[in-house]
């Protein structure tokens, strides 16, 4: 079945595979939603998107973004509320990061009507894949690389911009320990730290390969310079409660990105009348904080974590236990408050979620 609006394409699948989704097991990243949405960058415009049936594809042996990495992405989330209804949270804002991503790594930009409408009418599509339940939702990945038939070290001139979708459950079922990195750099000023690339990531393998062998579950990044200034923990963005006030690394000299939950903490926070503060952080002062009682709660944001409490962090042999997660009052408030707006179950003041 084919069906015309406007420049996006529809073509409904015959097979769909939501038999196979199992909302009471869902393991994040492994199963995908029944369509897709794709489009093509070619003579400098871009043709007309389709969502069509969820499928392989099938490149080139000399695709430029295998060997240069010209690729970038996002990651939104769908909820159901209690009427059954698509909310998707802040997807403007990962719009307009995307794009930013899209400049620095030498991409077009992806214009709002193919990412917003081509989201919202994939995401009406298969709504049927949007779990229901607290804690779970509809993983939304956006995602753009460089298709340039060649081998060459030039900005490419042809890309593919598409989004696909996956059921999601919680990303982290407990508390996360955490090894403060001195050694390995995850980005440096002048660098892609504030993107989403996809080379970001990949630097990042083989350190977390060696923590998670030291037996912890993720990485504080210091800077590249002195390693004693705190940045990101893993795939997100972190804050630190010491004493009455919250503390985050600030965003100044690019190398961190700039987290669409992130910027939901600090606005719930500011309106709570809770003092915050964005900063450099030495993982001095967390020390120092620590051994005064001070450092009361530590958590990462993100789309994919949400709010991923820490319950240790290790620096250079020094292992400093937080308290139990249940005793913490922010951290807890706000997983709280951010999963009211985004199951519906509050009024969205803020205008932070759309219906497909």
């Amino acid at each position: 079945m084919i069906s015309n609006n406007t420049d996006i394409e529809i073509i409904k699948t015959t097979d769909s595979r939501i038999n196979q989704f199992d909302p009471q097991n869902i393991q994040f990243g492994k199963l995908y939603s029944d369509h897709m949405l794709i489009a093509h960058y070619e003579n400098g415009a871009w043709g007309k998107a389709t969502i069509e049936p969820f499928r392989n594809l099938s490149m080139h042996p000399a695709t430029t973004f295998i060997h240069y990495g010209q690729s970038i992405f996002e990651g939104i989330k769908a909820y159901k509320n209690e009427q059954g209804e698509a909310l998707i949270f802040r997807p403007q804002d990962n719009w307009k990061r995307f794009n930013v991503s899209a400049e620095r790594m030498g991409m077009p930009s992806v214009p709002e009507h193919l990412f917003m409408e081509g989201l919202k009418k994939l995401i009406a599509l298969d709504s049927n894949w949007i779990p229901s339940e607290d804690g779970t939702s509809l993983y939304i990945r956006p995602f753009m690389f460089a298709t340039d038939e060649f081998i060459g070290v030039k900005p490419a001139e042809q890309f593919t911009f598409m989004i696909i979708t996956s059921p999601a459950g919680p990303y982290y079922s407990k508390p996360v320990s955490i090894y403060v990195h001195d050694e390995y750099t995850r980005a440096f000023p002048g660098g892609i730290g504030y993107t989403k690339a996809a080379g970001n990531y990949g630097a990042s393998m083989y350190p977390t390969m060696k923590v998670r062998e030291m037996g912890y579950d993720q990485i504080l990044w210091t800077d590249a310079v002195e390693h004693k200034w705190v940045q990101e923990i893993g795939t997100m963005n972190v804050f630190f409660v010491i004493g009455d006030k919250v503390v985050t690394p600030d965003l100044v000299g690019g190398t961190i990105l700039a987290g669409v939950t992130r910027m939901s903490v600090l606005t719930l926070l500011k309106e709570k009348g809770i003092t915050v503060e964005e900063r450099p952080i030495s993982i001095l002062e967390l020390e120092e904080a620590f051994k005064q009682g001070q450092l009361k709660e530590a958590f990462g944001t993100g789309t994919a974590a949400s709010i991923a409490p820490i319950g240790s962090l290790t620096y250079q042999q020094h292992l400093m236990e937080l308290p139990d997660v249940s005793t913490w009052e922010i951290a807890n408030w706000l997983k709280a408050a951010l999963n009211d707006i985004r199951y519906g179950r509050v009024a969205d003041t803020h205008h932070w979620v759309v219906k497909p």
